[in-house]
């Protein structure tokens, strides 16, 4: 297919430590993947395979069927990275490191100035455009950042933790250029520790832990994959939380999540409306008050929590 990404059991090591086993996954295109995994999962080294910075071990990595080791210069004329801390040149203005990336790839003087100008619109810099980039904000750095990965309008995009250390706002923002890129046929990977920002923005997601691909599916598939409801309630007197906490723990799958300052509770349940009414029965019992309690499908969070944790047992 077409500017898609297809890894197949790539592995990679550092000395004795290895950090890819057997890696296997594939982005179509025009979509995006969105890469998870804690720190020292193997996400980076991944990203350095495929965009030429590293060679693997043993194993093909390839981007619109060609591979990536063996023809690293075709394949940089495909791609663009943006990794997790902004490259630009501080001392250069937005605009001079946007004409320079475009004459770094052989653009005339002029495509260059016409190509960043374009982009200076495009991500919402034309005001800042001619100032030196060392007194923009970290959010404008990032916007920049994205800009100069895409000068040369790659078919493939990969993002580093993109949106590290943004505030919501900016955050929001970069999400909003992120999909506009893919409604205009780019093909994205996208590694992040960001749960919310896999489950707004990727239309797969695969997670690794310790090298080895431990989860794939959409979104929906990997909530409905662990199988269960969260149940959520809070009591009206904090003084009984040791308690409950206690009695949720003989009722859930997993130890009960608790904020001491609200009394609210939440665990992973395995059977539903029926641990419900025990948690109800239980705590009557006892004669402790219920002041809201609610059921809900998981989150991203608790399925990567579930998951991973699960890989190191």
């Amino acid at each position: 297919m077409q500017n898609d990404i297809v890894v197949e059991d790539v592995r990679k090591s550092y000395g004795k430590v290895q950090a890819l086993k057997g890696v296997s996954l594939q982005a179509e295109a025009g979509k995006i993947l969105g890469l998870l995994g804690p720190n020292g999962a193997g996400k980076t080294t991944l990203i350095r395979i495929l965009t030429t910075l590293l060679k693997p071990d043993s194993g093909r990595a390839t981007i619109a069927g060609i591979d990536v080791a063996k023809h690293p210069m075709r394949i940089r004329s495909l791609i663009g990275l943006a990794g997790q801390y902004p490259a630009v040149d501080e001392m250069l203005t937005g605009r001079e490191n946007l004409v320079m990336v475009g004459q770094l790839y052989h653009f005339s003087r002029k495509a260059s100035k016409e190509r960043a100008q374009e982009l200076l619109e495009q991500f919402s810099l034309t005001d800042a455009a001619d100032r030196t980039v060392k007194t923009y904000s970290g959010g404008m750095r990032r916007r920049l950042d994205l800009a100069a990965s895409i000068v040369a309008r790659p078919a493939v995009l990969f993002l580093d933790e993109p949106t590290t250390g943004l505030d919501p706002r900016t955050r929001n923002d970069l999400w909003e250029f992120i999909r506009q890129l893919v409604d205009d046929g780019t093909t994205l990977l996208l590694t992040t520790q960001q749960l919310e920002e896999a489950d707004n923005l990727a239309d797969w997601i695969t997670v690794i832990d310790h090298g080895e691909v431990i989860a794939a599916g959409t979104s929906e598939t990997l909530k409905s994959q662990l199988g269960q409801d969260v149940l959520e309630l809070q009591i009206s007197n904090r003084s009984y939380i040791p308690q409950v906490q206690t009695l949720l723990e003989s009722i859930g799958r997993e130890t009960p999540h608790v904020d001491t300052a609200t009394g609210r509770f939440s665990v992973v349940v395995p059977h539903g409306t029926q641990s419900l009414l025990e948690a109800v029965r239980v705590l009557d019992q006892q004669s402790i008050a219920i002041a809201d309690i609610a059921l809900r499908r998981p989150t991203l969070d608790e399925v990567f929590l579930s998951i991973t944790s699960a890989s190191e047992n």
